[in-house]
């Protein structure tokens, strides 16, 4: 039995068949419409989600399964004080396969050891959020080609960005990448980051304006500033609008650049810039359900 905690956790050559696999499933749907017939997905969100949550179920649907869970932890036993672990050893007994959000890193980790069943870390705290990883990547491979010999500009948190930490972790592991950190002082990418890049002689740079370094890049990563990370109000509202990715500011950018934001957005990106065929932040969450659904096949070991 296998789980997805990290993204590292599958190598490059398993990516390449789990993304192969969902750009089939984008290409002829209905033949997965009952791969998974008989079978439950468990959604067990201990933090609030739209996108994860729902394309979560939505694969599933998609593949014939039923989804059961629960989208709040004060909906669920954890309220009365019942721990992950527990928690994971009676939805092993109602499910085949468990999607965890947690505001707790390695809360996944623990349920992962004690499960009867896989279990796919959804987002746990400011540490993993292994599924939007593998979106991502396969945006970037299904719409450039390729996930090598790329400069990737970040742009906004990239301290508390769990989306940001999971994709340089994946992207690293492939030739020829660049990287452009762009964000405030206080929200600077954490030193982890910056000494794994050094060890593996990968170049990257930091800034803090937006604009200069837009010609240079094949992929713009824009985040929000997460007002749930901050211990208070005040650095949040200082910082929540420092970065607003507009059409004058695309008018720096290659015209091959691709816009890619986790979501949800709040004033980071302007409305303005979604009619631009370099915004690709919607087409990136419609692959989050494909990804997900070939994740799903992948850890049940179904063979549509």
């Amino acid at each position: 039995m296998r789980h997805l905690m990290n993204p590292l956790d599958f190598t490059v050559e398993e990516l390449d068949r789990l993304f192969d696999l969902a750009n089939d499933i984008e290409n002829d749907m209905p033949k997965y419409a009952h791969a998974c017939a008989g079978k439950k997905l468990a959604t067990c969100f201990y933090e609030p989600s739209t996108r994860t949550r729902l394309s979560f179920e939505a694969a599933m649907l998609n593949l014939g399964g039923s989804v059961l869970g629960f989208s709040d932890a004060n909906s669920s036993s954890a309220a009365k004080g019942e721990s992950v672990s527990d928690t994971i050893r009676i939805i092993s007994c109602y499910a085949d396969i468990c999607a965890m959000r947690h505001p707790k890193e390695g809360a996944p980790m623990v349920a992962a050891e004690k499960s009867g069943i896989p279990v796919i870390n959804a987002g746990d705290g400011g540490h993993q959020h292994p599924t939007q990883t593998l979106t991502d990547l396969l945006t970037i491979r299904s719409l450039r080609g390729h996930l090598d010999h790329l400069t990737i500009g970040l742009c906004g948190d990239l301290k508390f960005g769990r989306t940001v930490h999971s994709l340089i972790n994946a992207l690293s592991r492939y030739e020829g990448m660049r990287f452009i950190f762009i964000s405030p002082d206080e929200l600077r990418i954490p030193d982890y980051i910056t000494e794994m890049l050094r060890a593996k002689d990968i170049p990257y740079e930091e800034v803090i304006r937006l604009e200069d370094k837009m010609p240079e890049l094949d992929i713009l990563y824009m985040t929000r500033v997460q007002k749930e990370r901050f211990f208070n109000e005040e650095d949040y509202i200082r910082l929540k609008d420092f970065y607003i990715l507009d059409r004058k500011k695309m008018q720096h950018a290659p015209q091959d650049m691709l816009v890619l934001h986790p979501l949800p957005r709040v004033n980071e990106i302007s409305t303005d810039v979604d009619d631009d065929p370099r915004a690709v932040y919607f087409k990136q969450a419609q692959y989050g359900v494909y990804v997900r659904m070939a994740l799903i096949l992948t850890l049940l070991q179904i063979q549509p």
